[in-house]
């Protein structure tokens, strides 16, 4: 072989390489936390992972994009004096909504617990510690995190915890999403968000309303903090606006529907 054929072989070498490097990174998801990059005004972000990509492992940020329909989501570490006024105003609107809660939440507020569930909303797994997940190396670990949390809602409630999960802090990595699936979990990430759960630095209701209204998209997945008086302060009339704009609402359960 000559010296011109060697060239043209570790040419091609190097281009097939290439493309199975891309190929992986394609594939494989980057331990991080879950962030959005938005394109213009109205029109779905695009999330750390794809649509597809999160699929396989029974995980979604993202609804029917084709259909005004929002999917409203509260994380909630402790009780802030908020839910009542949250609750009253879903259910206000007969609005469906999920409640991501961990361990102290469910063992300190048992009345707002069972309210929840007893008004139609989805109570959905936080965790027991609110850990990093990405973290927790040990699969027992990490299952146990979820279990321990299971097991204390069905003790308050009375019945078995529906599996949805979201990673605390949006933390998550490839395995632990497999793991989560592997425990019959769907796990839910989002698509519109605000910095809403600093207590010591509320946003005022305009500022809520200019960071939320302009990014609201048909198949939204809302995440907002029950811990914030300001979202308690604006959701009935957030609500208001979003119905104004032509939007319904449904519970967490349909986002998987609509993403298969």
């Amino acid at each position: 072989m000559g010296k011109r054929d060697w060239i043209i072989l570790i040419f091609a070498l190097a281009l097939a390489a290439a493309a199975a490097i891309g190929v992986l990174q394609g594939t494989l998801l980057e331990t991080g936390s879950w962030g959005l990059s938005f394109r213009e005004p109205g029109t779905a972000p695009i999330g750390n992972a794809g649509v597809d990509q999160l699929k396989k492992y029974d995980a979604a940020y993202l609804g029917n994009t084709q259909e005004k329909v929002l999917y409203l989501t509260f994380d909630a570490g402790y009780e802030n004096g908020c839910t009542e006024q949250i609750l009253d105003a879903l259910k206000k609107h007969n609005v469906p909504a999920a409640f991501f809660l961990v361990g102290n939440y469910i063992q300190k507020n048992a009345d707002l617990v069972r309210r929840m569930v007893s008004e139609g909303h989805t109570v959905g797994n936080h965790t027991m510690h609110h850990y990093d997940m990405s973290k927790l190396s040990d699969p027992a670990a990490f299952a146990k995190e979820l279990e321990d949390l299971e097991r204390i809602f069905q003790e308050t409630v009375g019945q078995p915890m529906e599996k949805y999960y979201r990673p605390p802090q949006g933390i998550y990595s490839e395995e632990n999403l497999r793991q989560a699936k592997e425990l019959g979990y769907k796990t839910v990430f989002w698509s519109l968000a605000y910095v809403d759960w600093k207590n010591d630095a509320q946003p005022t209701a305009e500022t809520a309303f200019q960071k939320l209204l302009p990014r609201t998209h048909p198949g939204a997945v809302v995440l907002l903090h029950s811990t914030s008086k300001t979202n308690a302060a604006i959701l009935d009339g957030l609500l208001t606006k979003w119905e104004q704009q032509g939007y319904h609402f449904a519970p967490i359960s349909e986002l998987f529907t609509a993403a298969s």
